[in-house]
């Protein structure tokens, strides 16, 4: 048993029409055709629609059922149609964007939201990673951008490099380093040292190296690490920005490393050669260079 598409709108018609004569009018046929579509209608589903014993016809239970599944059928083929009309306008079907943990998460959202409130059809897929976790995620998934820390040039790929974005090495308050001055590497190596684990699986894509300590703690990302920092259980590298707060009132204390305390890096935004972006990826792309900063091209 098969219900097309056009006996539910015949349905839906007579129903929000208030009748058979309305419902023709409205959809330009008629009236022995849209009571001939109804009756076809219940033959295919072996069950009356309509009530037609009182004065006006009225929905059975089991037409109340179908037209509420009707209209949900309705509804869906009307956004189909709409997809393949933006998708024909050159919106992408899907955009898989990777970024790595330690940017702004608070920027990105933003970005996403800004995408949403545009109502663009393309399905976006965040992933988030870890240094080389991200390039390789970026090549796995064959994915169409990626906000990068640590990048591996390629000629099949395009980069642009963002504005700058700085760490600081930091303890908590009460930890025995943050009341030491002019720290040495032997000193640093003495303590626990608190790290995000580099989430790539190969050491082709390899991680950036910590200080050399015997102990040295992997966190699954920069939340558990800042919660470890603030126990004092060790130091580390954190994003300025997500301790701005913490360095101001004091319970968390830049160190005085003497190799440097802060580190500064270039975050690149890179898409394919290979596979051009769309529309959305387009869109995507320059909310992102708009909300980290362009620098400079380098392709």
């Amino acid at each position: 048993m098969s219900v097309d598409l056009e006996s539910l709108r015949v349905l839906a018609a007579v129903v929000s029409e208030g009748g058979f004569a309305k419902a023709a009018e409205k959809l330009n046929k008629t009236q022995s055709a849209v009571s001939y579509q109804i009756q076809k209608l219940e033959q295919r589903l072996g069950t009356a629609l309509f009530d037609r014993s009182a004065y006006r016809a009225e929905l059975t239970p089991v037409g109340e059922r179908i037209l509420a599944e009707g209209q949900r059928l309705l509804n869906q083929a009307q956004y189909v149609s709409s997809l393949v009309d933006q998708f024909s306008e050159g919106w992408e079907p899907r955009l898989e964007l990777v970024v790595d943990g330690m940017l702004p998460s608070a920027e990105l959202l933003a970005v996403l939201k800004e995408m949403v409130e545009l109502k663009i059809p393309t399905h976006i897929q965040l992933r988030v990673e870890y240094l080389g976790g991200v390039q390789q995620r970026f090549e796995q998934d064959r994915a169409d951008l990626m906000l990068a820390l640590e990048y591996r040039p390629d000629t099949r790929l395009s980069s642009q490099a963002l504005a700058p974005a700085e760490t600081v090495l930091v303890a908590q308050a009460g930890h025995p380093l943050a009341r030491a001055q002019g720290i040495e590497l032997a000193t640093l190596q003495q303590h626990v040292e608190l790290t995000v684990h580099d989430s790539s699986y190969s050491k082709a894509y390899g991680g950036r190296q910590t200080f050399g300590g015997e102990r040295v703690f992997y966190l699954s990302d920069f939340r558990a690490k800042k919660e470890a920092l603030e126990m004092g259980l060790g130091y580390g590298w954190m994003p300025i920005e997500q301790v701005a707060r913490e360095l101001a009132d004091g319970s968390l204390v830049e160190l005085d490393y003497q190799g440097g305390s802060r580190h500064r890096y270039t975050p690149v935004l890179v898409s394919r050669l290979d596979l051009p972006l769309g529309r959305a990826g387009q869109v995507l792309s320059d909310k992102l260079l708009a909300r980290f900063g362009e620098q400079s091209a380098d392709s």
